[in-house]
């Protein structure tokens, strides 16, 4: 009978030791020190294991037995050395170490002396030897271990004492009845087994003291972390374990009182059993109330905050879906909500529904200036629909507007905050296990929600940028059209005005029907680049030459009439044709219009190294260097009162896509010289062949 409750009473200190080592080891953190506590506990439960299986067998107590309650006292005493340094740093931490070494060299000693009580002292009987040794030991590391718990509370701080007075009652009790244990041997020469079988209760009693005062200060906790995640699918596997475990016994017994249908009516039962288990394990109510159970009762916080923010912004940055579920689903998860809606502030002036997740009846608009918006700005409160229907007085001054008191399973409200100002909100629905909002669940959601707010902000920054973008492509293109236009209408009403004095002449006849000719032509071409056709013309081999004369020919009605000169007949470019003549041609007007009737402008095309060069030369009255420097080439700068200032630009940039270079230099007494530096064909095509080798 009393070997039984031997038994039972170190089975109990063993579980108790394991479980509190377990909880230090997942549920509490913080430094190096708080690792002490743990090995102490658990060497405690190995050493009641092994008193247990000793008890159950009826064996005599061994080395192995002697060693465990050595280290056992050793990693107590090693806590409360710890501890005691702990809060007597500075003149106390020399006397400290010292303290250490003095008593691990006790504790090896005593280690020494328990091994050769088990044999090594051939010349002292063995009784002898185990009693001098190991009772004589055990008393002197009972007296050290009470002395260590006497300095650890004197030396503590008063209004520290409450962190561990409970844990120097534990271990303090752990020592003395070790210490009341082995002084009754000591006088009695034998052990008194009923005090022996009671020691396991007495340890496992301490247990909760330990923990409260492990609980209480943080400075105890251990430095190691267990993943939430691990533990989480750890704790799935096992419960998977155990149910299987548990069907294959009922299967078994079902088979084996079934009969002659036992076979079918375990193969039945089993395969119902795994779809059961198969449709819990796929259960997102059920992966969700396993999360929230581990993170409530086996961690400090909630949420792994490195875990969960990576998950966010991996949820945010993903492309499946489009931004506005996105920042549903990624608020949503924090929370184990299945869904819910969002709402964005438009230029209109009213919140309106921007995106929705498993939430279809998320409907209605809100105007950006109501109370309730107003209450979101000011206060930036996550509310809880549930709590506000309970106790409205916690939200004084909100008012929730119909539409949101309609939708099914709402719950909470997350306000999309940016610059101090709303965005938008986030209407999560009901989560698929109970989860309390408390402070930390309302503080991750609001940084969170600032979190969503910047990506909605700059999702709608590029998604106007890229209309602004559009609108200014059609407005730069109508501007070139209506640039061309322009120098059409001025070409054509030159013509009219000197049609009075020449028409007569067969020659002004001619040019005449030429350039309203090319007018038609180029009005053509331009009809069909507004109208976004496909004859788009593409860049081709072009002799340079022929392009000037239909260029200077087009300019024959004008005063002064330019001049070609032409060196090199030969030249070939590789460009548009259309848009090099109309280059050339803005070149030639602007010459013509900037130089007076008595002047000239001449047109020169030569060849210098490996490039074309056309020469645009007028006598006009020239420009300033800080003119050509600062807004010659820039768009919307002319010097002419009717003029746009984009034909030089417009020229300026199609050269630059050639591989060329438009220079000027201009002098107020001697006019304007523009140089376009054309690379010749030939020259393209080596460059080319270099390239693709």
């Amino acid at each position: 009978m009393l070997t039984s409750i031997a038994t039972a009473s170190y089975v109990l200190a063993a579980v108790a030791h394991l479980v509190l080592a377990v909880l230090l080891l997942t549920s509490w953190r913080g430094r190096l020190q708080g690792m002490v506590l743990p090995v102490a506990c658990l060497l405690s439960a190995l050493w009641a294991v092994t008193l247990a299986y000793q008890a159950a067998h009826d064996l005599p107590l061994s080395v192995w037995s002697d060693t465990l309650e050595i280290a056992r006292n050793a990693g107590w005493s090693a806590f409360l050395v710890m501890l005691l340094g702990l809060y007597r740093q500075g003149s106390l931490s020399g006397k400290v170490n010292l303290a250490m070494a003095v008593i691990g060299a006790i504790y090896i000693g005593c280690l020494m002396a328990a091994f050769y009580a088990h044999g090594g002292f051939s010349f002292f009987p063995p009784q002898a030897a185990h009693f001098v040794n190991n009772i004589v030991g055990s008393v002197a590391m009972a007296i050290l271990g009470m002395i260590l718990v006497e300095q650890l509370y004197r030396n503590t701080p008063v209004k520290q004492r409450w962190g561990i007075k409970y844990a120097c009652l534990g271990i303090g009790g752990i020592f003395a009845y070790d210490f009341y244990l082995y002084s009754d041997a000591l006088l009695l020469r034998q052990v008194n087994q009923e005090i022996w079988a009671a020691r396991g209760i007495v340890n496992a009693l301490i247990v909760p003291l330990v923990a409260v005062s492990a609980a209480r200060n943080p400075q105890l906790s251990v430095g190691i972390t267990v993943s939430r995640r691990i533990l989480f699918y750890s704790a799935a596997l096992f419960g998977a374990a155990a149910y299987l475990l548990a069907m294959a016994a009922a299967g078994y017994y079902l088979r084996f009182f079934g009969g002659s249908w036992g076979t079918v009516m375990q193969v039945s039962f089993l395969f119902g059993a795994v779809i059961l288990l198969l449709a819990v394990l796929f259960s997102g109510t059920l992966r969700s109330w396993l999360r929230v159970f581990i993170s409530k009762h086996f961690f400090s916080y909630n949420y792994d905050y490195r875990e969960e923010w990576l998950h966010f912004t991996s949820t945010l940055s993903a492309g499946e879906h489009g931004l506005g579920e996105r920042v549903i689903q990624a608020l949503a998860q924090l929370v184990e909500s299945p869904g819910g809606g969002l709402w964005i502030c438009r230029e209109s002036g009213n919140c309106e529904n921007l995106a929705h997740s498993n939430m279809p009846t998320a409907a209605g608009v809100e105007p950006a200036d109501s109370q309730f918006c107003q209450f979101l700005e000011n206060r930036e409160w996550v509310i809880d629909l549930q709590e506000y229907a309970e106790h409205p007085e916690k939200y004084a001054g909100l008012v929730l507007p119909q539409w949101l008191q309609a939708i099914q399973r709402a719950w909470l409200v997350v306000p999309l905050i940016q610059h101090r100002k709303l965005l938008g909100f986030v209407v999560l629905a009901l989560p698929r296990s109970k989860v309390k909002l408390n402070w930390e669940v309302s503080d991750l959601l609001k940084v969170a929600g600032n979190q969503a707010a910047s990506y909605l902000a700059q999702h709608e920054a590029a998604k106007a940028l890229m209309v602004a973008r559009q609108f200014e492509s059609f407005n730069r293109m109508s501007t070139f059209v209506v640039h061309d236009l322009k120098n059409l209408v001025s070409q054509l009403s030159l013509l009219l005005s000197n049609a009075e004095k020449h028409k007569e002449k067969p020659e002004f006849q001619r040019d005449m029907v030429e350039t309203v000719y090319l007018s038609v032509q180029k009005m053509k071409r331009l009809l069909e680049k507004l109208s976004g056709g496909a004859s788009a013309e593409r860049p081709a081999p072009l002799s340079i030459a022929r392009l000037l004369q239909e260029a200077v020919k087009s300019k024959s009605v004008a005063e002064p009439r330019p001049v070609l000169e032409v060196q090199d007949s030969s030249l070939v470019v590789y460009a548009n044709s259309s848009r090099l003549e109309r280059v050339i041609g803005h070149l030639i007007q602007n010459a013509i219009e900037a130089t007076p009737r008595s002047g000239s402008v001449q047109v020169r095309l030569k060849k210098e190294e490996d490039c074309a060069i056309v020469e645009i030369k007028d006598t006009g009255r020239g420009m300033s260097e800080e003119f050509i420097r600062e807004k010659l080439f820039k768009p919307f700068e002319s010097t002419k009162s009717a003029g746009m200032g984009i034909g030089v630009f417009e020229s300026k940039e199609y050269v630059s896509e050639l591989a060329g270079k438009l220079e000027v230099s201009s002098n107020a007494s001697d006019g304007t010289v523009f140089r376009v530096v054309l690379p010749l064909y030939q020259n393209i095509q080596a460059i080319n062949a270099v390239t693709v080798k």
